[in-house]
């Protein structure tokens, strides 16, 4: 009996430190969201200091979706190879995204900007595959709830952001209160801190990866592993379906920007509102679909919401202005972001254990390179036939999305085949 209660506490800590990595990840996972969703804030500065055209903006964010494509690669093996060094690629990951920022400040040259996102890129995705492949190894039984939890982390890292950001630079003029706002350079200096914070805290509180020893993974076991997951058609279907995803997102929320700016002469708060609206929903709509796709299975769940990306990204064909545009943007953010950890949940159901990061690496890294072009082809569009030719494009891309999420093959490691 003594022994029974002397290990009751230890069983308590055992299972706070569990769900606390959880929580510690997904709340990094917002501070680098944070960084990644401020600089849309940033986009109608750069574009007037540089006087750049919308191709030139959306070539910008192409190259950054291609920068955290290729990261990705080197990112899944190290987090396969060596999970004791997940920390040290989640500090990396921060410092990237801190050094991006810090090149904004001081840039006034478009191949300079560049640089910075590509830099942007790279760090916020070398988060992905250490992140989610350690999730995956801790909560088996849970996936797609840690999934969805980490990033619902990342929901309010991109509800807060565009705010926070707007409230600086646009200012605060109000009950008699009066403040100009910050130089945007100056904002861009200030993002580096929360990066190089999260950094120190990964670095002093992160010190247990998972481990599992009855897999040993080295450079031979691992290109064996990695063509395995290229031949598998469940994952390159998942893949491919992010990539979709991932393009319209990037696509309608870069150039919804710049229409509220330019056509609708928004201020910088009114647009980070409107930013911020884009993904609050999700916070409550992420980890709900996450657990419905433990549910009732992944195809039927990612299968609807793709839909539901479509139907409301059509909708700013009318919804194009006053109170209908923000009904429109809250009820396309219920679906926007909150399908992914439903499309990464699957891509793990059909990963053999022990290839966690390299199946994320295949899932970003594919995602982000088919989706790098999106971003260019919708600036072309929005040069030539405005806003409404985005909204056209986009819409063609997530019902794309939709009929994959309904035809892809399904399929559970370990357990019968699932194809719910």
């Amino acid at each position: 009996m003594a022994q029974q209660n002397m290990s009751e506490p230890d069983i308590n800590k055992s299972t706070k430190r569990k769900w606390g990595l959880l929580y510690g990840l997904s709340a990094g996972h917002a501070v680098k969201h944070f960084g990644q969703g401020a600089v849309l804030l940033l986009v109608p500065e750069v574009k007037a200091a540089l006087s750049l055209s919308d191709f030139a903006v959306g070539a910008m964010f192409g190259s950054q979706e291609a920068s955290a494509g290729i990261t990705n690669v080197p990112a899944g093996l190290l987090s396969d190879m060596y999970r004791r060094r997940v920390p040290l690629l989640l500090i990396t990951s921060m410092s990237c995204v801190a050094f991006g920022y810090f090149l904004i400040g001081i840039s006034y040259w478009y191949a300079l900007t560049l640089l910075a996102l590509i830099f942007i890129g790279a760090g916020t995705s070398l988060w992905h595959a250490p992140a989610f492949s350690e999730l995956a190894v801790r909560y088996p039984e849970r996936r797609g709830f840690a999934m969805a939890a980490h990033l619902t982390g990342a929901q309010i890292g991109n509800t807060t952001a565009p705010i926070g950001i707007g409230l600086l630079l646009g200012g605060i003029s109000y009950a008699g209160i009066e403040w100009a706002g910050l130089d945007w350079r100056l904002v861009a200096f200030l993002l580096v801190i929360p990066a190089i914070i999260t950094a120190f805290l990964i670095f002093i509180k992160f010190k247990s990866p998972a481990q599992d020893n009855s897999i040993h993974v080295d450079l031979r076991s691992y290109f064996s592993a990695s063509a395995r997951l290229l031949q598998n058609s469940a994952v390159l279907a998942q893949a491919f379906l992010h990539a979709l995803r991932g393009a319209s997102h990037t696509s309608i929320q870069l150039f919804l920007v710049i229409y509220m700016s330019e056509e609708l002469e928004y201020s910088e708060w009114m647009i980070g509102v409107h930013v911020a609206l884009l993904t609050l929903a999700g916070i409550v709509a992420t980890p709900v679909l996450g657990s419905l796709s433990d549910r009732f299975g992944r195809r039927i769940v990612s299968t609807v919401a793709m839909c539901g990306i479509t139907v409301f990204t059509l909708g700013f064909l009318w919804a194009d202005t006053g109170l209908a545009l923000t009904i429109n943007v809250i009820l396309l953010g219920v679906f926007l972001f909150s399908i992914m950890p439903v499309i990464v949940a699957a891509a793990m159901d059909a990963t053999d254990q022990g290839s966690e990061g390299t199946s994320v690496a295949i899932l970003f890294a594919g995602g982000a390179l088919i989706g790098a072009f999106a971003p260019a082809v919708a600036g072309a569009i929005n040069d030539r036939w405005d806003f409404s030719g985005v909204v056209l494009f986009v819409a063609f891309l997530a019902g794309a999305g939709a009929l994959i999420a309904f035809l892809a093959p399904r399929k559970r490691i370990n357990t019968l085949e699932n194809t719910a």
